[in-house]
């Protein structure tokens, strides 16, 4: 069988089918595909984004420096009412317990401590500060003032002291100058007292000191008689408000935030989608890869998903060793045997031929029945010489292979398995995609490939015939021989071929291999595996053989005898 001039192969060409989305539910118009799709849409808007962007930075200082105001006008409303309840309160009280009291007894005016008992009478200081502390608590609820003192008069009640004033009573009269505050209240509200001491005038002293109901008369001007304290309430809740605009911002703020958070989430959700596209269209990639990969040699695989290699129709010419094998007798062979079982046997036979192809570094470029095609130089080449000499260690090992083969197959009970014929050239061809843009093929044509499958063709059955070109290459590795010259179609002078005879001694390749079948003959002995008990089997099993073959008549050792 002779290598084709035009391409032949599988083809190699797909198409990888789109990852289907995946559908839409009736749920696509809940609230947080809304959010979605907003946020998809200011993902997709820059400039809203740095719109949104300059709203939170620039809105923070705007909408406290506008709180701040509306904070200042309410705490301005809020003093303005208070300070206009209690001059309301002062006015009303003086109106009615001061100008009422003297009007009523014809101008005339006496200052007492029980002034309502007395025609005329008005309250001293002391009863006055009391009296009207009561009457602005009464007209405002978060505002009150008390006037106390731990030497009450006779006539009145004695004041309950708590911790703080007791502690600003002592404070004063030892400080009279001090301002004394406490700040109280719960989650919901505060409250500040104020304290301030009631200090002894000239005038007070003379009536303390000379009261009969004074429980002290050994006051000095300047003394601390007492303390006045002024208390001030505000629920918290009722500014709250006050700080609209912040509020206002912090609400923009938190919808921007969620807006930025749903829009991560869009992305990430649009992720998760594209990456699980992606990874079920690797998993597509890789599966078609790997049955591509099995249409290919793999160089020329790797060389395409490298990149290295396009896939366009273009060539070039190389100088390569090309090798073509063939199968003895594989008609016969394949009519002897069940087709199930012919196929079994011809796919290991490739299967191991390619393992050892591939391990010296050539390129299994086509089975054409039962042939192999094989060429060194492209798609990686070590230089013309060592190109050669690895095809030369490659056709070897195949021999060596196809002996272990038959043994096995023998074994298994076939009769005649596999002899194969090897042919091995050196030259000039022209490699690359050969066909047509929807189909092609990566092979080599030229004479130099058919004079290959000519060489093959001459080689006797497990033998292997070499070129002159590939012979000289390889000639301090393989003892030749050369044969009678032949005519090639395309070649003008004859070519000489060389038949290889083994491997030289001492070269790479293992001459501890015998193996030799014919009718009534079946040898194989592996001297590399084989233990000195074996070996000596062996040989005794030979040398009876041959002293046996001596007694045939016909043998010449048998005529010799019968001569002498």
């Amino acid at each position: 069988m002779s290598a084709g001039s035009g391409p032949v192969g599988e083809d190699s060409g797909f198409a990888v089918p789109r990852v289907a989305q995946e559908p839409q539910t009736a749920g696509d118009d809940a609230p947080a595909d809304r959010a979605s799709r907003i946020a998809g849409y200011l993902a997709n808007n820059l400039s809203v984004g740095v719109v949104l962007l300059a709203i939170i930075l620039g809105g923070l200082p705007v909408a406290v420096w506008m709180d701040m105001r509306n904070l200042s006008e309410q705490a301005l409303r809020g003093q303005a009412d208070a300070f206009s309840s209690v001059i309301d309160s002062i006015r009303v009280y003086y109106a009615r317990n001061i100008v009422e009291r003297i009007l009523a007894n014809h101008g005339n005016a006496r200052v007492q401590p029980n002034y309502l008992d007395t025609p005329g009478g008005i309250p001293i200081p002391a009863t006055l500060s009391l009296e009207l502390g009561s009457v602005i608590g009464e007209a405002n609820s978060n505002v009150s003032f008390r006037f106390f003192s731990d030497y009450p008069f006779a006539n009145r009640a004695q004041h309950a002291f708590d911790d703080f004033e007791r502690y600003a009573l002592i404070k004063l009269r030892g400080e009279p100058e001090a301002r004394l505050y406490d700040v109280s209240g719960s989650i919901f509200d505060r409250q500040v007292r104020l304290v301030l001491p009631i200090r002894m005038a000239a005038g007070c002293v003379n009536c303390h000191n000379s009261h009969p109901e004074s429980p002290k008369r050994d006051w000095k001007v300047g003394d601390v008689r007492g303390i006045e304290e002024f208390t001030l309430r505000q629920p918290i809740a009722a500014n709250i408000f006050a700080f609209k605009y912040l509020l206002g911002y912090f609400a923009l703020v938190a919808l921007i935030g969620l807006a930025f958070l749903s829009s991560q989430r869009y992305q990430a959700s649009v992720i998760r989608n594209v990456n699980a596209n992606l990874a079920r269209t690797n998993d597509f990639l890789q599966s078609v890869a790997q049955k591509l990969a099995r249409y290919l040699s793999p160089q020329h695989y790797m060389s395409i998903f490298n990149g290295e290699k396009d896939a366009v129709i273009a060539t070039e010419r190389k100088k390569l060793t090309i090798f073509f094998s063939d199968i003895v007798g594989f008609t016969s062979t394949a009519e002897r045997l069940q087709p199930e079982e012919f196929t079994t046997l011809l796919n290991e036979y490739l299967t191991e031929m390619s393992i050892i192809a591939a391990k010296h570094g050539g390129t299994v470029n086509k089975f054409i029945g039962d042939a192999i095609l094989i060429f060194f130089g492209d798609l990686e080449s070590r230089g013309i010489q060592e190109d050669a000499r690895a095809c030369l260690r490659m056709a070897f090992e195949m021999q060596r292979r196809l002996i272990e083969l038959n043994v096995q197959w023998r074994r298994s009970g076939i009769e005649k398995p596999f002899q194969a014929r090897m042919g091995i050239n050196t030259g000039y061809c022209n490699v690359g995609n050969f066909g047509s843009e929807a189909r092609m093929d990566y092979t080599i044509i030229g004479s130099e490939a058919n004079l290959a499958a000519r060489l093959q063709s001459i080689a006797q059955p497990g033998g292997i015939v070499l070129s002159y070109e590939s012979y000289m290459l390889v000639r301090d590795l393989v003892r030749a021989q050369p044969l009678k010259a032949i005519k090639l179609k395309g070649i003008k002078e004859p070519v000489v071929p060389y038949a290889v005879d083994g491997p030289v001694e001492g070269s790479d390749q293992d001459p501890l291999l015998f193996s030799e079948h014919a009718a009534g003959l079946d040898l194989f002995i592996d001297l590399r595996v084989a233990d000195k008990a074996a070996v000596a089997r062996a040989r005794e099993l030979l040398e009876k053989a041959v002293a046996v073959s001596r007694l045939r008549p016909g043998n010449s050792g048998t005529a010799d005898k019968k001569a002498g």
